[in-house]
């Protein structure tokens, strides 16, 4: 009985910090321009992880029906960052593919390379 409560003490722990790490992600996302999105997306799979780990050990029965819940709740605010994530991503593409456009107009702006040159001797 005593293992129970002892693992029902760490996945709450795990729980309640993969909510914080969520909801910092999610609050900075976009609007942050010095957030860690690497940093924080490796913490917030070690949470992940750990419960992982927790609950494959655990008989179904041995679970807490709190978590049931709390999960949930976890699982709709993972949903929204899913969301702000890839949106990030997608920003971060456009502004990939800004830049490549931009190096490509530099490259092609009527001055010829020195290889250019010298093919054109023939």
């Amino acid at each position: 009985m005593e293992a129970v409560a002892s693992n029902d003490v760490r996945i709450r722990n795990v729980l309640g910090r993969l909510e914080m790490i969520i909801d910092n992600e999610n609050s900075r996302i976009g609007v942050d321009p010095d957030f860690d999105i690497k940093t924080s997306n490796a913490h917030k799979s070690r949470c992940l992880y750990e419960l992982t780990m927790l609950h494959r050990d655990a008989i179904p029965g041995e679970i807490s029906p709190a978590f049931v819940s709390q999960t949930r709740h976890l699982r709709n605010k993972l949903r929204i960052n899913s969301q702000k994530v890839e949106a990030h991503l997608e920003a971060v593409r456009s502004v990939v593919d800004l830049l490549k456009t931009a190096a490509q107009d530099a490259d092609a702006d009527g001055i010829y390379t020195e290889a250019q040159f010298r093919y054109s001797d023939f």
